[in-house]
């Protein structure tokens, strides 16, 4: 191809239709196409990442795994699955959709359209994700509210809720499973929880105070916002949020040129160090616990919301300047929370393409699920949200990408953006250690959830769980058998037509194209 020497008439700055004209390229859809907007600085892509894979995973799930599976080797798997999975599915995600400069769903059908699934996949279980979070955020902005009373309601037993077996805190532990129940415990159950079919209207006024506040933080737009293995392993693709298409979307808005290759190195090393610092700063308050109850930690120590909403809040009202710490945790809370619960709605809201239908979706769920959810929370996240789902999504991801796409097309297209060459491991994990110890991890033998670790879900709950979390697995193999049924011609012919590499690389080649004559046009209009 050749530039033509007529200087053009339209201003060269990302410019897609003047270049794609200086390209010589007459596709009418590509020219009707309008250029997409990027970060306006790298540190606001950094910080969006950073406030969505440091959240309270890192908080209240790292430091218990840790505890409960012997400390020092639990990290031996932890960092294992660090380095061939998290890193590798970090970066990769990243990657892809910087280069493709589309969405979670749209990128697939140009590397890989008989993988499209995988994107419908991950939009579900972000739904689903924003269903958990939401509850969590309205019951700590409701624990926020009550630490600004002149006593903790939760340290005391004379309040209207309060049973004839409510204890102080200091004298009965908190999972304490006799007829005697501490004041936090008695709070949660009958102030957050309740019973099946009733309507805490005080939890109702926090579910919507915490929608509005979810609104204003994003209506300007992108710019401003074995058993241990299988632990290990889930902990790592939930915190860094690989599979879901959460990293591939804020990736799309990179600028081509960005160096995502050490991006992904430093924030991944970011969340990894927080859940470290998160460890020491729970299990020292949860230690002070246990002195003073005369208890060892294990009769305190928990994760999920049995630590945030009942071992926490016990532990601080024993403290001098209860409210102030009080005040201070659950503040902390709501911004994890909400930094990722933001992140989960401005990925639907780009799925479904206006705030109108989310909203619509989520409040008809919220009226069939309010009262079940909030007794079910830990069970819902356990099954729809996390674990087998999030694995087998990463799963195929590898395999659509490291087999079909193919790992040496994905070590150039790094190469070209960012002009460095990827270390030739992320290849091995990528076409082996990945998908391997992904599929290997879903399969080991678990226990079935318990919450508070002694009670046990009916049994119509697990199935439920397992349906749910089948809903988005499913969908993977079930959008690309539709695509095999209902495309023409033999078998063979519709199983090349969705997994032609030649197509992508053609349609990849002109994007190079674009991409090098619009910075030549550029450097051209800098000189003059």
């Amino acid at each position: 191809w050749k530039i033509k020497k007529e200087k053009p008439q339209i201003k060269l700055k990302n410019n897609r239709k003047c270049c794609l004209l200086a390209a010589g390229c007459t596709n009418a859809s590509r020219m009707s196409v309008e250029e997409r907007g990027h970060w306006g600085h790298k540190v606001q892509f950094l910080l969006a990442v950073a406030e969505n894979v440091v959240g309270l995973g890192n908080m209240w799930r790292f430091p218990y795994l840790c505890y409960k599976n012997g400390g020092g080797a639990f990290l031996v798997p932890y960092l294992v699955f660090v380095v061939t999975c998290g890193i590798p599915l970090f970066l990769l995600e990243t990657a892809i959709d910087q280069y493709t400069q589309e969405g979670g769903i749209t990128c697939w059908r140009k590397l890989c359209p008989l993988a499209e699934g995988i994107g419908y996949a991950g939009q579900l279980i972000i739904l689903y994700s924003c269903m958990t979070y939401l509850i969590i955020l309205s019951w700590a902005l409701l624990y926020l509210m009550f630490s600004f009373s002149s006593q903790l309601p939760w340290a005391t037993c004379n309040n209207y809720w309060n049973t004839d077996y409510s204890t102080k805190n200091a004298s009965v532990p908190w999972n304490n499973q006799t007829n005697s129940t501490s004041a936090a415990t008695e709070f949660w159950d009958y102030v957050c929880i309740e019973e099946i079919g009733s309507i805490r209207w005080e939890v109702l006024l926090c579910v919507i105070a915490m929608w509005i506040i979810c609104y204003f933080c994003i209506w300007k737009g992108v710019k401003s916002t074995g058993k241990v293995w299988m632990e290990a392993g889930s902990q790592i693709f939930f915190s860094y949020s690989v599979g879901v298409g959460i990293l591939t979307v804020l990736g799309s808005y990179n600028k081509y040129n960005n160096n995502c290759y050490k991006d992904c190195l430093w924030l991944c090393l970011l969340n990894s160090g927080t859940s470290f610092v998160a460890g020491f700063a729970v299990f020292s308050v949860l230690g002070f616990m246990a002195h003073e109850q005369g208890v060892p930690i294990a009769e305190v120590a928990e994760s999920g919301p049995g630590l945030a909403f009942i071992a926490y809040p016990q532990a601080v009202a024993m403290m001098p300047l209860p409210q102030l710490w009080s005040i201070d945790f659950f503040v902390m809370l709501i911004l994890l929370g909400l930094d990722t619960q933001v992140r989960y709605i401005c990925q639907s809201i780009i799925f479904f393409g206006i705030l109108y239908l989310y909203l619509e979706t989520q409040l008809f769920y919220f009226k069939v699920i309010c009262s079940v959810m909030s007794i079910h929370c830990t069970m819902f996240d356990y099954y729809a949200c996390n674990g087998a789902c999030i694995l087998f999504l990463c799963v195929f991801e590898t395999l659509a990408l490291g087999w079909i796409f193919g790992a040496d097309w994905l070590y150039d297209i790094i190469k070209d953006m960012t002009g460095m060459n990827t270390n030739p491991f992320f290849k091995i994990c990528w076409l082996y250690l990945t998908p391997l110890g992904s599929f290997l991890c879903s399969l080991i033998e678990h226990q079935p959830l318990t919450f508070n670790r002694w009670y046990v879900y009916p049994d119509w709950a697990y199935v439920l769980g397992w349906l749910l979390a089948l809903s988005s697995i499913l969908l993977v193999p079930g959008c690309a058998l539709y695509k095999l049924i209902t495309g023409t011609g033999t078998l063979k012919q519709v199983g090349q037509l969705y997994t032609n590499r030649q197509q992508t690389r053609h349609w990849l080649t002109q994007e190079w194209i674009w991409d090098q004559v619009r910075h030549r046009l550029v450097r051209e209009q800098a000189q003059e």
